[in-house]
């Protein structure tokens, strides 16, 4: 059992599965326009870099392209029409939350999804009045890697980052953990972009399956 008084999730990929809601509002656009819809695999390995991500793997352009900003705006207001249809926690995710709430641990998100988004979906799940904190770029200057966000979720909570955990599915996400001197959990269940090696992204624990992570924290 780790030695900690709170804990901090990043939000898609580690805390929820976000990633069939993208997928179906990237082929719900891609249809719109005339085009193939993607594989399921290819929207997964891009939700960790946003809707800016999922325009380049589902048009194939880059962000200097005219229309890129256009399709973003139109996508994001495709998502946030059916944004928790199929969202659900990660297997094994709501035991960990229960068992927070029973030892009365506090728990909350640091996120770089934006507020309208991430409320939105954590409001629909019935999520939003149990998080002690959520932080999301709006509330911050500097978005992960930059620590500022763990650091004003731990202020919420009145807790030292020392004794906090956080928990992530991107090496930016351990590199805010390790600047704010918390220990970190790298979430390899979560949206690992191809070719990416979890053991270089310097966390003090590697969980690869959500099931896994009830166990390294309580038992």
């Amino acid at each position: 059992m780790l030695d900690f008084k709170a804990l901090l999730f990043d939000l898609d990929g580690t805390l929820l599965d976000t990633a069939p809601d993208f997928i179906t509002a990237l082929n719900k656009q891609l249809e719109l326009h005339g085009r193939t819809p993607i594989s399921n695999d290819a929207v997964r390995t891009s939700v960790t870099n946003g809707s800016v991500g999922l325009i380049q793997v589902g048009f194939g352009i880059d962000p200097s392209d005219q229309q890129f900003e256009t399709l973003r705006e139109e996508f994001l207001e495709l998502y946030f029409a059916n944004l928790a249809d199929k969202t659900v926690l990660f297997n094994g995710l709501q035991q960990v939350l229960d068992t927070c709430h029973q030892q009365q641990i506090p728990w909350g998100i640091v996120t770089n999804k934006p507020w309208r988004y991430t409320q939105a979906v954590l409001s629909q799940l019935n999520l939003i009045n149990q998080a002690a904190t959520v932080v999301c770029p709006d509330h911050v200057n500097q978005p992960k890697p930059d620590p500022e966000g763990i650091h004003k979720a731990c202020n919420e909570i009145q807790i030292s980052p020392s004794d906090c955990l956080y928990i992530g599915d991107h090496v930016r996400d351990i590199e805010a953990g390790r600047a704010a001197d918390m220990t970190t959990i790298a979430a390899a269940w979560g949206y690992i972009e191809a070719g990416e090696n979890i053991a270089q992204w310097g966390a003090d624990y590697v969980v690869n399956q959500s099931q896994q992570l009830h166990s390294l924290l309580f038992n």
